[in-house]
């Protein structure tokens, strides 16, 4: 990393950052249409990324895997976010946030395209590695849009903004475990002798081919809005894109330890995702556990939906409250919300416990496009670099899940529940206090959380 400033420069920098960033918004309308088309990507890989808290007991059910193995879908996943997001982020600068998109879509389409021969060979790994690319072009999406839809329009409502597109990729999260769950789970209804290796191999033959026509169809939704995004002319963000004029000084260097609120907001995105698809990804498992409700796989897929439902509805209000909430607070009640629920879920059963769990996706409703405006703010130029940053943390997604399997799979379902919990006290933690971060109080709170850490 970069040597940090002194503080007075840094605080000079940011104050003059922020000032030309603010000024170039505010004189920026939104443009509904242009919104409206950013939106329906938020839609279609909120849909992409829903799908797999249903593929992943589909795929334990097929290849019969602990759930530490069948996690590895969520692992692959995220993992991409975490190689790609960076480079992404200095990509974009270059070539700017449009052709970032159309270069995403042609990368998830390849992704989607790969799960078809692992349907016909009926091999884990290749589903592994389909889940990967289809995330890569997924990373790229991110990078461009989240920052994109910040940038079109006043910085005061960038967070209202944000929501509002984040609550159509609820309405995606929401609709896909109802629709994969009709479709993943159809041949369990059918059934299959298991004291018979033919019926067994018959069973998982069907089961692995049902999950081809999807993402089959999905590769070809994906082509469209390649040819879409391709035709529309999106308006340029100049002051985020690098310029070719001249070299920026050494002391302008991007570097994460110069933004306290980038840094500590990556570590809250890490916490906030790791926890929404750890929980995500165990809901179904967990709703069929005998001691908690011994659901049926396709009942327990609906109760997935209305856990993803439950960000969506509260995206859209959270749209309208942050126009005249303070993000902070709310984000810091939201996070205490989830706490208390899980706390809930983990020592009871039956549908309290159902009811509990579903609960804390409204909670997690406003928690990613707030942390992600709020530990943008300020940054400019630096805005593509501070999203791949954020969108690196995405990485939460592979490893908070991995913990928690390894936790099931020692300690049983429920108790496993342990770990989002604890992401969602640092959450709380950074809602509370990020509005105060400061380059110099911020520099003290990050060496001071730096020291508690990593001693």
């Amino acid at each position: 990393m970069r040597q940090m400033l002194p503080d007075s420069s840094l605080h000079s920098n940011e104050m003059a950052v922020c000032d030309s960033d603010a000024q170039a918004q505010e004189g920026r309308s939104p443009g509904y249409l242009n919104l409206a088309a950013l939106t329906s990507l938020f839609l279609l890989w909120g849909f992409i990324t829903g799908l797999n808290d249903v593929l992943v007991p589909h795929l334990k059910n097929v290849f019969e895997l602990s759930y530490t193995r069948a996690v590895l879908v969520q692992f692959y996943f995220f993992a991409a976010y975490f190689l790609v997001s960076v480079p992404a982020g200095l990509l974009l600068r270059r070539v700017g946030y449009q052709l970032g998109l159309v270069f995403g879509l042609l990368v998830a389409c390849a992704g989607c395209l790969v799960f078809i021969p692992a349907a016909r060979l009926q091999i884990y790994e290749v589903f592994l590695l389909g889940l990967f690319v289809l995330a890569s072009g997924i990373t790229v999406l991110q990078v461009s849009a989240n920052p994109y839809v910040i940038a079109l329009g006043s910085a005061k409502t960038a967070p209202s903004r944000l929501n509002l597109t984040q609550a159509f990729n609820s309405l995606g999260t929401t609709l896909a475990p109802v629709a994969g769950g009709a479709v993943f789970f159809a041949a369990i209804s059918i059934g299959a002798d298991p004291d018979t290796a033919t019926s067994v191999d018959e069973f998982r033959a069907r089961e692995a081919a049902l999950v081809e026509k999807p993402y089959f169809w999905l590769a070809v939704v994906l082509l469209m809005m390649v040819a879409f995004f391709s035709w529309i002319r999106l308006p340029t963000i100049p002051e985020h894109r690098l310029s070719y004029s001249t070299s920026p000084p050494r002391s302008e260097t991007f570097s994460i330890w110069r933004f306290p609120r980038l840094t500590l907001g990556a570590i809250g995105i890490f916490a906030y995702v790791g926890a929404e698809v750890a929980i995500g990804s165990f809901l179904v498992s967990f709703f069929s556990e005998s001691s908690v409700a011994e659901m049926q796989l396709f009942e327990a897929a609906k109760y997935v939906s209305y856990y993803w439902g439950g960000a969506m509805v509260g995206r859209f209000a959270g749209a309208l409250l942050l126009r005249y909430v303070s993000a902070g607070k709310t984000l810091a009640v939201c996070s205490l919300g989830s706490v208390v629920l899980i706390g809930v879920a983990m020592l009871s059963s039956g549908y309290l416990a159902v009811w509990s769990i579903v609960a804390v996706g409204g909670c997690n409703s406003i928690m990613f496009p707030t942390i992600f405006s709020l530990a943008l703010r300020g940054l400019g130029q630096y805005t593509s670099q501070g999203s791949g940053v954020l969108c690196m943390a995405i990485v939460g997604g592979a490893v908070i899940p991995l913990l928690q399997g390894v936790l099931a799979d020692e300690a049983g379902i429920q108790i496993s529940f342990l770990v989002p919990l604890l992401c969602y006290c640092y959450i709380a933690y950074y809602g509370a206090f990020s509005p105060a971060l400061r380059w110099s109080s911020g520099q003290r709170q990050l060496k001071r959380f730096s020291r508690l850490f990593f001693k």
